[in-house]
């Protein structure tokens, strides 16, 4: 897809009232979690330190024994939300239905297999579950009634490359239309908004072995907003090498949306994924369109969480440590900017 043209950014020192919530992924903490930096309990405990209302989780990250950990894990759960006032909010789904014990999943096994993850998301106090966009329409059909008798809403991830103007998109519209269900809707992931190239993937392919003119020259482009088409033909036409290759391929996964797109769907946003790459000393983030995206979402009435979803600790973890927290907390400082919170 081509990068749309840019978008004027609305500046104003009044912020309109809106009832949008700040969230966090717990996704964010993965570094510190891997490493054993942080418990799950830590991992809580920093949210309520950084006045993170909203708590989201991809239980198959961090709940031992996922998908059964025990009554005694969701007691836990249930006492860490109270002991540190913190609210449940989202669970990340996967569907890994073509590794399923060596085979495909059959449609039953899929249907089985969300419905599973509803009744996780339940009984973690989760009203949303983030589904995966790979999730067949037939098998969204199926779970839809086992979403309503949960109360767990199911919102499909828009996750670059996917964009507003592909099949993908008018078929899950078409499906949410006909069954006029209000428990199914979107999850927008606001990597599709990404106005520069994140700077730390970029550079990071630099240290991999990335030639220096082949990655300034892909950055630009994108940069520009200009068409992506051919871009890997003309890699290869400056001597490419494979990260001079990974990089044509991230230019033309990444995407910029006009962020106004987002008012077409607001009535049926049940979440948002707040993505970020590199939050700056002065709390904006270096590539994803913010100070564009969330006077849309004021606009539209938005009042769902904001859940902060830092992705930028595997591109520099070879250089230095990461500092998920830091990140966080930069990019939770900035909603509380543009919210005016």
């Amino acid at each position: 897809m081509a990068n749309t043209g840019t978008v004027e950014a609305k500046s104003s020192t009044a912020v309109k009232p809106n009832n949008i919530k700040r969230g966090v992924s717990l996704y964010s903490f993965q570094e510190e979690y891997f490493l054993r930096k942080m418990t799950l309990e830590e991992i809580i405990a920093t949210t309520q330190k950084l006045d993170i209302p909203g708590i989201e989780i991809i239980g198959e990250q961090m709940v031992p024994g996922f998908p059964d950990p025990g009554n005694g894990f969701f007691e836990q759960w249930h006492g860490w939300m109270q002991q540190y006032g913190r609210t449940p909010v989202c669970h990340d789904m996967f569907l890994d239905w073509n590794t399923f014990k060596g085979r495909m999943m059959t449609e039953d096994e899929m249907v089985d297999s969300v419905v599973r993850d509803i009744t996780f998301a339940n009984k973690l106090g989760c009203t949303v579950i983030r589904v995966i966009h790979n999730t067949p329409l037939p098998v969204l059909e199926r779970a839809v009634p086992s979403a309503e008798e949960h109360n767990v809403r199911l919102g499909v991830e828009i996750h670059a490359p996917h964009h507003f103007e592909e099949d993908w998109f008018k078929e899950h519209e078409d499906l949410i239309a006909r069954l006029g269900s209000a428990y199914l809707g979107w999850i927008p992931d606001m990597g599709i908004f990404t106005r520069r190239f994140p700077r730390v993937s970029s550079e990071r392919l630099v240290r991999n072995g990335a030639h220096r003119n082949v990655v300034d020259y892909v950055v630009q482009k994108f940069d520009n907003h200009d068409a992506l088409d051919n871009i890997a033909d003309e890699v290869e036409r400056m001597g490419a090498n494979d990260y001079d290759r990974e990089m044509a391929r991230q230019a033309r996964f990444q995407i910029y949306e006009n962020p106004r797109r987002l008012l077409e769907i607001m009535p049926r946003i049940f979440h948002i994924h707040a993505k970020f790459y590199e939050m700056l000393e002065d709390n904006t983030e270096y590539s994803i369109a913010y100070d564009e995206v969330i006077p849309v979402l004021i606009e539209g009435g938005y009042s769902g969480y904001l859940s902060s979803e830092y992705e930028g600790n595997r591109h520099i973890q070879d250089v230095h440590e990461v500092d998920s927290v830091e990140q966080v907390r930069r990019e939770q400082e900035m909603f509380k900017r543009l919210l005016g919170h």
